[in-house]
């Protein structure tokens, strides 16, 4: 498994002025490149190949040496990262996505991440150095002593904010996974982040703090004041560095909320199978029934996707398995009888003319275990122990009706 560890550096000032001018020759090559690509669709009506701009990259240092002074891996990586967005901008052009906007050039003041894919560093003594001919001063950067790599495929430097960072992609072996029989279904959401039950239908639930809620407010404040002032104006760039801090707070607050759940669901749970709402998050924008509060809670917010990969790469660590199977109509159809109900997000309770009364998120983990144990012909087997154990808590057994082909449906 690949992972990624960022890790803050602090250069002096010699090593910045390093940096920069190596930012400066990438970001001007791929604003070249882009440009060639536009001029050759305009013209022509074709597109340029990455391959075609990597072959050039030879005559272009010769007509250029400054482009010798970064290496030669990292020039390549720009142009692959021009026409990864392009491919990206295509795709989502293809869907007919109204935000698709195409690659832009890059401003004076942008700092391009420089990738050094497979080569051009050197880890030793607790040391990370990168490889560059601008001048004879080494950008060597000191490595904490907790982090351990074995084997790294890729090293980036990025800049965010004033701050500058590692970025390095290493292997970590994973464990091997067994089928234990136990199984644990999870319903992510937004309001609970995450509702979970077991084979001894035993519950889990855990609160979402919702730190967005608290700096969505703020940053709508800010934003508004700065719109009102002229692009680069002292104020604007004040407000402006403002806002970016209020953001990456709310980021940070809800991804470090994230990494410390998903462990805590890893850690204190004996399966070693979770069941998880195969989500598609972009298509929930579309849907007829999004509204502005809901999208802002789900789009970019990492409440979902990201949770989903977070439980993802921690359970193969400790040799568990995650798998996704449909979600649709988990939290509608009552897991008693299979009557589907409408369900809108501000309903948190179901209650069924069969006399299941019951959570929406519960009914809807519920749903999840028995359409995986469904599905995968463990229904006859499991079916007793599961539904025993809900029983044993007080919930009413579900009849045995397919999860696919539900019997009856009141809309």
């Amino acid at each position: 498994m690949h992972l990624t560890q960022n890790i803050r550096i602090f250069p002096t000032r010699e090593q910045e002025d390093v940096l920069w001018h190596l930012s400066e020759r990438c970001r001007l090559l791929y604003n070249f490149a882009l440009s060639e690509r536009k001029q050759a669709s305009k013209l022509l009506g074709q597109n340029i190949s990455y391959i075609k701009q990597q072959n050039d990259l030879p005559e272009l240092k010769r007509k250029y040496p400054e482009y010798g002074w970064v290496y030669s891996k990292v020039l390549q990586m720009v142009l692959r990262t021009l026409d990864t967005d392009y491919k990206s901008f295509f795709s989502l052009w293809k869907k007919r996505h109204r935000d698709a906007r195409p690659p832009r050039f890059k401003g004076g003041k942008h700092f391009v991440t420089l990738i050094y894919n497979q080569s051009g560093f050197i880890i030793e003594q607790g040391k990370i150095t990168l490889t560059h001919f601008f001048n004879s001063i080494p950008l060597s950067f000191h490595i904490p002593e907790s982090f351990n790599f074995e084997k790294v495929y890729q090293v980036s430097v990025y800049r965010d904010g004033e701050e500058f960072y590692l970025s390095i992609v290493r292997e970590v072996p994973e464990k091997l996974y067994y089928d234990n029989g136990l199984y644990q279904a999870v319903d992510l959401g937004i309001n609970k982040t995450v509702t979970a039950v077991n084979m001894h239908g035993k519950f889990f639930e855990s609160w979402n703090p919702r730190p967005d809620k608290y700096w969505n407010p703020k940053t709508d404040t800010i934003q508004s004041r700065r719109d009102h002032c002229r692009k680069r104006s002292r104020r604007w760039i004040r407000l402006h560095e403002a806002l970016r801090r209020c953001k990456k707070k709310c980021s940070d607050q809800i991804r470090d909320y994230q990494h410390k759940l998903s462990r805590k669901i890893v850690d204190n749970t004996r399966a070693n199978t979770f069941i998880l709402q195969d989500l598609h998050v972009e298509e929930m924008a579309q849907s007829k029934k999004a509204t502005r509060g809901l999208n802002r809670s789900t789009q970019n917010s990492g409440y979902l996707s990201r949770f989903a990969r977070f439980l993802t790469y921690k359970a193969q660590l400790a040799g568990k398995k995650v798998i996704e199977i449909s979600e649709q109509d988990t939290s509608k159809r009552c897991y008693t009888c299979g009557r589907k109900h409408a369900m809108p997000l501000w309903k948190r309770s179901m209650e069924c003319d069969c006399g299941n009364v019951i959570d929406r998120d519960r009914n809807s983990t519920i749903n999840i275990m028995m359409r995986f144990l469904s599905q995968n012909a463990l229904w006859t087997g499991y079916q007793e122990l599961f539904l025993g154990n809900l029983r044993r808590w007080g919930l009413p057994a579900a009849t045995a009706y397919s999860q696919e082909t539900p019997r009856v449906t009141v809309e």
